[in-house]
């Protein structure tokens, strides 16, 4: 993951699906501090509405669209008390 000059950090997904999508920025968001932003560059047209949707279910919170000149990007602020997800399904909340 790059670090941007604003101090967001960058996590570029490509044209992954969004199901791997979420695997790696939840992989991602492990290793940072709460209040930490994540621009997911992605090109997945499905990307605008399951990421929200995973913010909400998480805990983390969904910025919405970040101005790019290229690939779409959309931005996450960690959640340190955010709830885990699945393992084998990100998109649903790790029950005990």
């Amino acid at each position: 993951m790059e670090r941007l000059p604003h101090g967001a950090h960058l996590l570029r997904g490509g044209d992954l699906g969004c199901a791997r999508l979420l695997v790696l920025l939840r992989q991602e968001a492990q290793h940072l501090p709460g209040g930490s932003v994540v621009h997911l560059e992605t090109s997945d047209p499905i990307a605008p509405i399951d990421l929200p949707a995973w913010c909400r279910i998480t805990g983390h919170g969904y910025l919405g669209p970040v101005e790019d000149e290229g690939t779409p990007r959309y931005g996450v602020r960690v959640c340190d008390t955010a709830h885990a997800t699945d393992p084998a399904f990100p998109w649903r909340v790790q029950r005990d």
